[in-house]
């Protein structure tokens, strides 16, 4: 019984651990895979750098065009993408 007592507080933090960090990080990172999965043509994003832009074509090879501005558009890799914009 005294190992119990010894072991208990060891796994309780754990616990806390697992529904304060590990489970939200899991589930921020399947929405975003999520959300890179169903980009498509005319979405407004916003890369990690920061720059927002519009969708104009998706490449097979994993990455896309993004219209900056009129007539300027950059390649970027899909997994660069970090938000849907507004």
């Amino acid at each position: 019984m005294e190992q119990l007592t010894g072991i208990l507080p060891l796994i309780l933090i754990f616990v806390v651990f697992y529904f304060l960090l590990i489970r939200p990080q899991q589930k921020k990172l399947k929405d975003h895979k999520n959300m890179i999965t169903n980009l498509k043509k005319g979405d407004k994003v916003v890369t990690q750098g920061g720059i927002m832009g519009t969708i104009h074509h998706i490449n097979d090879d994993g990455s896309l065009l993004l219209e900056i501005a009129e007539n300027v558009r950059v390649k970027v890799a899909k997994g660069m993408i970090a938000d849907l914009s507004k």
